[in-house]
């Protein structure tokens, strides 16, 4: 919690001295911030942040940041045992910080302490500043927005955390939480916290088959629903869902249900109304002291066989990285209003809605609605009346938001906003500049962030960094304390240098990483710690700059070798996405018997654009020879409406290599696309291009 630590002064770590430089003005020299139309946050702006920004620790009082680093990896143990001490709230010290062997997946931190993630999430805040708002709920309709304060929140969590209990729940056993973004599910995952069990949230869009398979892995013996849920305009039934699920989970004992609609669903034998059942237990419940490394929650993520591997993270490391990430990733100050707007059911969700911003005791938006309900300025209205300072969002929201005009953006006051930051992939440079500088007005920075579900938070980020220090357009750059990146090669070498390519790994353990996979330890060593000796692979490439900075170029799976040239589909996406008639595009590589592979362009248009799509491809050919090279031009340019992309807008590319492979007999699992239709969409409109190539 940030109020525990220090409050000398942390002057390397002020926000306001940022440099941007915006890709027009990106030359082999450093350009001055007077040449770009980027300006930096004014100086009364950023004394302000500075006067309220404490240190990491009081240990490690006045450092600089490149000291503050380099200490992070020569000496994790002085570096983030002075940090858990002061941050967070002990039941019982630690006497080791750490025990790692990352070759045999071996993660231990704070071995020997104790405490709950509730207690330092709520009751620290609760016993200072009670009424403060921890939760904006910011439901589907504008203008009906909830706050629920620290304290209603804890009263909340413990009357859940008694309800479980009531039930037969008991510490270390599971319960699958498959809710829309609600103060409810914030409160179920915190009772399951407070009492020592361990949640898994399930994406409230997941078909029942994939709901089914995640409680059937875990095992859990209580499902928390919501009647129905709610979004962009539409009711649709949760409960229906699970119902269908547990049908084939004998495990699950009892369902809760909560009330979001007034419609009343089908209630069976197992089914328990979770708001009659919460009134009449005691708002106090005494929380459970929990080891440091002992489950705090599993989240399912996609496998590369297709089978979803339970990711587990433990408590205090994954809370200690959580809070800290927030604060310094994003400039967290004390009153801020933090607006994630991920769902929940992922891990950005979990960590930068739930648990990193109420560590910090932030008050944190829960974004219910979609980006263009009830219209494309959704985001932005938003921010103007909830007074956001932070926002954090995907790139595929971003792109689709610029398709539209920018008074959309430009009617809403975003005077308020200090950060802006993209996750989930890299972003493109169109994203990227459209993002900062309409939304932004090219004053606030804004970080694109690379992380991972199994990393537990940001990773690698522009911020924190140095006073003065720039920020380059679609670039992560810079690794958080403790992230010690290398390049590896195919043959397993360490590539040094600057000014180089290869496989992202990390060093060096960190406290939030994850520990393993649920029930397979061996497979969260082949996957992650096999593929390179004695590193963490990320499964992404990467470019570190001739200045440093890291880059990402786009999963190694997603890297196509073209007559020898190894390049990444992002890059070339990258260039694709800069034609002001391309809002988006997806690139796979075919097999090609002389080049070995060749690049398969998928490409949307905007519709003002589609009468002219010879043209529009003809250009897009230029720009890709012109910013890459020739051999990078896609073989093949598809113009489809949209694409395959799960709800959580990541783009599902192995159904894409399908079509382009015409294999579509067996398209997998495709319960996770947003609309599942879009497949035969791209299916007939390749078949017409193969119709069409052929009468050439």
């Amino acid at each position: 919690m940030a109020g525990r630590v220090s409050l000398s002064l942390l002057n390397s770590l002020v926000r306001g001295n940022v440099i941007f430089r915006s890709k027009k003005c990106l030359r082999k020299s450093v350009v001055l911030i007077s040449r770009c139309k980027a300006r930096s946050v004014s100086s009364s702006s950023s004394s302000s942040i500075s006067a309220a920004q404490p240190d990491l620790s009081s240990h490690l009082a006045g450092k600089t940041y490149a000291d503050l680093y380099d200490l992070s990896v020569r000496d994790p143990e002085t570096f983030w045992g002075s940090i858990a001490k002061e941050r967070l709230a002990w039941t019982k010290p630690f006497d080791q910080v750490t025990d790692c062997d990352l070759s045999s997946g071996k993660i231990n931190w704070f071995l020997g302490g104790q405490l709950n993630v509730s207690v330092n999430c709520l009751d620290v805040h609760v016993a200072k500043d009670p009424d403060r708002v921890a939760l904006i709920w910011e439901k589907d309709e504008p203008g009906t927005e909830e706050r629920i304060t620290y304290r209603e929140l804890l009263e909340m969590t413990c009357r859940l955390a008694n309800t479980l209990k009531s039930y037969g729940i008991q510490k270390g056993e599971r319960v699958a939480i498959y809710m829309p973004v609600s103060p409810m599910a914030v409160a179920a995952m915190l009772a399951c916290a407070r009492i020592g069990a361990i949640h898994t949230v399930v994406f409230a869009g997941f078909s029942s088959e994939a709901l089914a398979g995640r409680i059937q892995n875990a095992q859990c013996k209580i499902v928390i629903t919501s009647n129905q849920g709610v979004r962009g305009g539409r009711i649709f039934d949760l409960k229906s869902t699970v119902d269908k699920a547990v049908k084939s989970c004998p495990s699950v004992r009892h369902v809760f249900v909560a009330k979001r609609t007034n419609e009343s669903v089908p209630m069976g034998k197992l089914d328990i109304s979770l708001d009659e059942v919460m009134v009449g237990q005691s708002p106090v419940c005494a929380p459970e002291p929990m080891d440091s490394e002992e489950m705090l929650f599993m989240l399912y993520t996609s496998g590369s066989t297709g089978k979803p591997k339970g990711i587990v993270h433990t408590q205090a490391g994954y809370l200690l990285y959580a809070s800290l990430t927030h604060q310094y990733v994003f400039d967290y100050t004390p009153g801020d209003v933090f607006g994630c707007v991920a769902d929940i059911g992922w891990i950005t969700g979990h960590s930068y809605v739930v648990y990193g911003p109420l560590c910090n005791g932030a008050t944190s938006v829960l974004f219910e609605s979609t980006p263009v309900y009830p219209n494309p300025g959704r985001y932005w209205e938003t921010v103007q009346r909830l007074r956001i300072n932070q926002f954090y969002g995907a790139p595929t929201a971003i792109r689709l938001l610029l398709k539209h005009e920018e008074n959309w953006v430009k009617k809403y006051d975003r005077s308020s906003l200090k950060t802006l930051a993209s996750v989930g992939e890299p972003i493109n440079h169109e994203a990227w500049e459209w993002f900062h500088n309409v939304v932004g007005d090219g004053r606030c920075p804004l970080v694109d962030t690379w992380w991972q579900t199994e990393t537990g938070g940001v990773c690698i980020a522009p911020l924190p960094a140095e006073p003065g220090a720039e920020i380059r357009p679609a670039m992560a750059m810079r690794p958080f304390f403790g992230i010690q990146p290398a390049l590896l090669g195919e043959k397993g070498q360490i590539i040094t240098g600057n000014d180089v390519s290869g496989a992202l790994c990390i060093s060096k353990p960190w406290p939030g990483m994850a520990r393993t996979i649920f029930g397979d330890h061996q497979r969260f060593v082949d996957a992650y710690f096999k593929p390179y000796q004695g590193q963490y692979f990320t499964g992404d490439g990467a470019y570190r700059t001739e200045d440093g900075y890291y880059q990402i170029t786009g999963r190694m799976d997603d890297v196509i070798n073209i007559s020898g040239h190894r390049l990444g589909t992002a890059e070339i996406e990258d260039a694709l996405d800069e034609h002001p008639d391309v809002p988006e595009t997806a690139v796979i590589g075919i097999p090609h018997e002389i080049k070995g592979e060749v690049p398969f362009a998928f490409v949307v248009l905007k519709e003002s654009a589609t009468e002219n799509q010879r043209a529009v491809v003809e250009e897009m050919r230029h720009l890709v020879a012109t910013k890459i090279a020739k051999y990078a031009v896609p073989d093949h340019f598809l113009v489809v409406k949209r694409l395959p992309k799960t709800r959580s807008g990541k783009i599902m590319r192995r159904i894409l290599r399908k079509v382009a492979m015409q294999d579509t007999s067996n398209l997998g699992d495709i319960s996770t696309l947003d609309d599942p239709s879009v497949v035969s969409e791209i299916i007939e409109a390749h078949k017409r291009y193969r119709s069409h190539a052929a009468k050439k």
